[in-house]
């Protein structure tokens, strides 16, 4: 999984931020091929791209992929970061042509954002993804491998972990399936 990283420190030009991440992907692909390691390039929320991820969209990432063969670099299908985007399922369409969704995670969008918005996804059905539709576009596009579930949520950690763990996979089956 590549979380390509922000802005360098002074640096406001995020063209150029993402032209590195091509850069280093043209340098580290070559390299995880011949260790029969697979990239998947993950896009994260906009809010994430002047500190931790200049990828933003799934068009984008899809992009940078795209130069090197399918089954070397693909891209991770987020939820929690890719809902918002009106053209994210066209783009899931087509990174499922091209056998480039290499992971597929499902994460609710909850408000009002906690302080620390990282760990503020909220547990399956408590926001404002269509955590289904979105399950039934990755296997429309030929998705068939795991679906992970990130609960990245304070309140949720804080609790019996066996409890959460047979909340979410009802959760799942009600919201997702």
């Amino acid at each position: 999984m590549l979380v390509c990283g922000g802005l360098p420190p002074g640096s406001s030009d995020l063209h150029a931020a993402r032209g590195r991440v091509a850069d280093a992907l043209a340098e580290l692909a070559p390299y995880a091929a011949d260790r029969g390691v697979r990239l998947a390039i993950e896009p994260l929320h906009p809010m994430y791209a002047a500190d931790r991820c200049v990828v933003s969209t799934l068009d984008q990432a899809l992009e940078l992929a795209e130069p090197f063969p399918a089954a070397q670099v693909g891209v991770c299908v987020d939820t929690y970061h890719v809902w918002w985007d009106d053209r994210a399922p066209a783009a899931v369409d087509r990174a499922g042509a091209q056998g480039r969704i290499h992971a597929f995670q499902l994460a609710d969008w909850t408000t009002p954002l906690p302080a620390g918005v990282l760990t503020g996804r909220g547990q399956i059905g408590d926001g404002c993804v269509d955590l289904r539709a979105w399950r039934a576009r990755a296997d429309a596009a030929g998705y068939t491998g795991p679906v992970e579930v990130e609960l990245f949520n304070d309140a949720l950690w804080a609790r019996d972990g066996v409890e959460v763990l047979e909340e979410t996979a009802r959760r799942y089956v009600e919201h997702a399936l």
